[in-house]
């Protein structure tokens, strides 16, 4: 059942016995680039998914919920509209921070179905979501600044550091702009599973529904553990801080 219809993103309920259980459809182009409008009509899909979960009776709530992001084609999301991020700076990188720290703390849990390449501001929104399942047979994810040249601000090397623990695949990532082929991927913690594409959106809700139970209630519980166990994370995406390495001038 439709429940937004965006012309960038579509959000759906796809089960009537299980209202509180939704998927987010990326649609913006064949590349999924975030600009502005994206972030905001994502924004007012998850206030749309608020809204439901609130208007749910008791006996509903108690079943708790989950949020299921995926797209279609070659690409999850090829990152930032880069041109125009530099053009219009913190007008631009604030609503995006924002938003990541939003899902990074969303009251349900969250599963990514990346169904393709997921690069640099891609790679940071998939980071956001609580559990990753990725195609196995193709796609990359990968941050890729160094390579096109643009320096990490705060929030965003906030949110990788948080996700991937491992100091070898951390430093591959950020410092050699490394693409992570899903085997990889899924070896250095960026993904929770790889699975042939006919099978990506199936695991993905099965992930969801076995996930939905821990939100039971549908209080702020889930959304204050995770503000707390991602608490730097979330300081800085939201400190609206844009200037990479700020702190230098002290040596």
């Amino acid at each position: 059942m439709s429940l937004v219809d965006l012309p960038l993103v579509t959000l759906t309920n796809p089960d009537a016995a299980f209202p509180s259980l939704f998927v987010l459809h990326l649609n913006h182009g064949t590349e999924n680039r975030f600009t502005r409008q994206f972030v905001s009509e994502i924004m007012q899909a998850l206030d749309k998914v608020d809204q439901l979960l609130d208007q749910l009776d008791s006996e509903q709530a108690s079943r708790g919920g989950a949020l299921v992001t995926t797209s279609t084609g070659k690409f999850f999301s090829n990152g930032l509209a880069i041109e125009t991020a530099m053009k219009e700076g913190d007008a631009f990188y604030i609503p995006y921070l924002r938003m990541l720290a939003r899902l990074l703390t969303f009251r349900i849990p969250t599963v990514a179905a990346i169904n393709g390449h997921a690069f640099a501001g891609g790679c940071m929104f998939a980071m956001a979501h609580d559990y990753r399942v990725m195609r196995a047979d193709r796609g990359w994810i990968a941050m890729n600044e160094v390579d096109i040249g643009i320096p990490l601000i705060p929030g965003m090397a906030a949110i990788v550091k948080a996700k991937i623990t491992n100091a070898n695949y951390l430093r591959d990532c950020l410092l050699t702009g490394h693409r992570f082929k899903s085997s990889d991927a899924l070896a250095g913690g960026f993904i929770d599973r790889a699975v042939p594409e006919d099978k990506l959106m199936d695991t993905a809700l099965e992930y969801a529904r076995a996930l939905a139970p821990k939100a039971s209630g549908l209080t702020a519980k889930l959304h204050l553990i995770k503000a707390e166990m991602y608490r730097e994370t979330v300081i800085l995406l939201l400190a609206g801080g844009t200037t990479p390495g700020g702190f230098l001038s002290r040596l």
